[in-house]
């Protein structure tokens, strides 16, 4: 299983992170200062490392700086608010693999990450499965049975999250988390909305509501 190391002093943001990660199979470890990060990098306990710039003890271009003097070729991406040209190309050349700027929705972030597991590792599995379902990320494309089904970008992360979790209950709150990203409003009924239009797509025997708890997806 791939392991993350999540160096974010924001707990908000680090839970969210740390959560949606979770639930698309890594394992992860949150630290909140440059020192931890730099301690637990050079482990080489970790196959890629989400790195915020604005840490309470140190910029985050330190740390980078660090763990690339100490030899740590772990793949690295920077996820800050920062957002000017400067910074970017300041961590790209200082040996940043990616940089993603807050505020970020998840399912960009988890293709970022997958992204450079890939350039990194054995290939990721690609196709996803479920029944007659079939979900290829590459092409971003969805069969059901012989027929071609067009999905909008939250869609494809919706269904994508319940065929990862198949036959699981995903909540209500998981999928907000998960598809439209940390700034989700707890109270909206927008899950309830895109899980009708997908079963409309892909066939309402396939979505099962659970009641009191959310969603799940049939094999």
């Amino acid at each position: 299983m791939s392991r993350v190391l999540i160096v974010e002093d924001e707990e908000r943001i680090a839970s969210f992170v740390q959560k949606g990660l979770t639930a698309s199979g890594f394992t992860t470890t949150v630290v909140g200062t440059g020192a931890e990060a730099v301690d637990y990098a050079v482990t080489g306990g970790f196959d890629l490392m989400l790195l915020d710039l604005g840490l309470p003890d140190t910029d985050g271009f330190d740390v980078l700086r660090r763990v690339r003097a100490l030899g740590v070729d772990v793949p690295v991406v920077i996820l800050t608010a920062r957002d000017g040209v400067r910074d970017t190309v300041t961590g790209l050349e200082i040996g940043a693999d990616d940089y993603v700027t807050k505020p970020f929705r998840f399912e960009e972030l988890l293709a970022r990450v997958r992204l450079r597991m890939r350039t990194e590792r054995a290939p990721d599995l690609t196709v996803l499965h479920a029944g007659g379902l079939r979900l290829d990320l590459r092409t971003r494309r969805v069969a059901v049975g012989e027929d071609s089904v067009d999905l909008t970008a939250r869609e494809f992360a919706l269904l994508e999250l319940l065929m990862r979790h198949q036959g699981q209950v995903m909540t209500r709150q998981q999928m907000l988390s998960h598809v439209w990203g940390y700034d989700y409003d707890p109270g909206s009924n927008v899950v309830d909305v895109f899980v009708r239009a997908l079963r409309r797509k892909v066939g309402p025997e396939r979505i099962l509501t659970v009641r009191g708890m959310g969603y799940r997806l049939t094999g």
